[in-house]
């Protein structure tokens, strides 16, 4: 049995930022990454500036965060009834969409070059963490080989191995809902249009311009269509939905949407996420923590999926550190520390949520919103993670969103 000192499983971008800062220590650390190569599967692509700002923190280069954004001037949200407004984020720079097959491979490389030992390649199908030192069971193309870690951080994404070997994992008090994402093919040297978010019945879609001539489109559904996905098919449902998208005007700060992708090539196949959504009851044990998605998921409709991966990442690393040092209340801070970094939040996401399951309200709500410029700045920067979620919730905020 092969030991190491951290064991991180998922080398998505939450756990390649935690390898790499903790390989920048000094410290030996081990991902474990079960694809043998970037594949594609449903994740976040939009970002709020707060995001960019999070990775140069971390040590990324501005030449490789060139190489895989591509700047949209906002995020156009449009409801079933042609209620439309724009989110901006004031004097920051502008949001961007993500390459996500360049940005995952850019961060493992850079979590190699800190240092860190990354298994492409390697499925991790049993975490044992009722002991002093956890045991992973690890198939690769060699064979199946046991490791002994000091500490496991569980990277894994919303069906996390490690959380429900933990015993956290709780439902996410959501009605049943399916995420679909792929891409579709753009128009060259056409300028760069908001991304959208359309809201209809039991669902809604996110459009975001990405590097390399696509488009990004991520549906979310809910009620009736999982039922539909079952008869139709994914494309044939995805199709449908896409193509009954209006094209929109330009508006002051952003060109007409030419829609080219609308007529464009599916460029990969559609990819599923069932269910969508869960919680944690917390985020760290003994010899364990949780990062990413892993540590709670909601819904993409608020975004900054992201950020919260890097936010947890650093609060994870700096805990793990302190823990190998011999700090025994180190991995229960980071559980307290992301609990206050994310629980306000959490609650305007569920508010959010609770007015897109009522049409009636939502409709409400957003034509407030159109009209209301105050309104609609600060609905921008908390959705963006650029100021504390708690202005969404003070009641001066509330009072001028939905008063009449």
């Amino acid at each position: 049995m092969r030991e190491i000192a951290v064991a991180i499983v998922g080398g998505g971008p939450a756990g390649a930022v935690t390898a790499a800062l903790l390989a920048a220590e000094g410290r030996e650390v081990t991902v474990f990454e079960r694809t043998p190569a970037y594949r594609w599967r449903a994740c976040g692509v939009f970002a709020s500036p707060a995001t960019m700002t999070a990775f140069r923190r971390i040590g990324l280069e501005d030449a490789t965060l060139g190489t895989v954004t591509r700047a949209i001037p906002a995020m156009r949200v449009e409801t079933a009834r042609g209620v439309t407004f724009r989110l901006t984020y004031g004097d920051w720079t502008p949001p961007v969409g993500f390459d996500r097959a360049a940005l995952d491979e850019a961060l493992l490389e850079y979590a190699r070059r800190a240092g860190a030992t990354v298994v492409r390649g390697a499925r991790v199908e049993r975490v044992q963490l009722d002991a002093d030192r956890p045991v992973l069971d690890v198939r690769t193309a060699g064979g199946l080989g046991s490791h002994a870690a000091r500490l496991v951080v569980g990277a894994d994404g919303g069906r996390s191995l490690v959380a429900r070997s933990a015993g956290v994992v709780r439902p996410a008090r959501l009605a049943a809902r399916v995420g679909l994402t792929y891409h579709l093919a753009d128009r060259p040297g056409d300028p760069v249009a908001d991304a959208r978010m359309h809201v209809f019945r039991d669902g809604y879609v996110g459009i975001a311009p990405v590097p390399g001539g696509r488009v990004n489109v991520g549906i979310v559904l809910g009620g009736r269509w999982p039922a539909q996905l079952a008869d139709r098919g994914a494309e044939s449902v995805a199709d449908g939905i896409v193509g009954s998208l209006p094209v929109l005007d330009g508006v002051a700060g952003s060109p007409a949407d030419p829609a080219a992708w609308l007529r464009g090539a599916r460029l990969d196949q559609v990819a599923g996420a069932s269910p969508l959504g869960h919680r944690v009851t917390r985020r760290a044990g003994s010899n364990w923590l949780l990062v990413g998605d892993a540590a709670g998921f909601l819904d993409p409709f608020t975004g900054e999926g992201l950020h919260r991966a890097v936010l947890s990442a650093e609060l994870g690393a700096r805990a793990v550190g302190r823990a190998l040092d011999g700090d025994r209340n180190a991995l229960r801070a980071y559980d307290r520390a992301m609990a206050r970094r994310f629980a306000t939040k959490d609650v305007v996401s569920w508010l959010v949520q609770l007015f897109l399951e009522r049409p009636v309200l939502f409709e409400y709500a957003a034509r407030r919103i159109a009209a209301r410029t105050r309104v609609r700045e600060t609905m921008g920067l908390v959705m963006g993670d650029l100021v504390p979620a708690s202005r969404a919730l003070d009641p001066r905020y509330l009072g001028a969103l939905l008063r009449p």
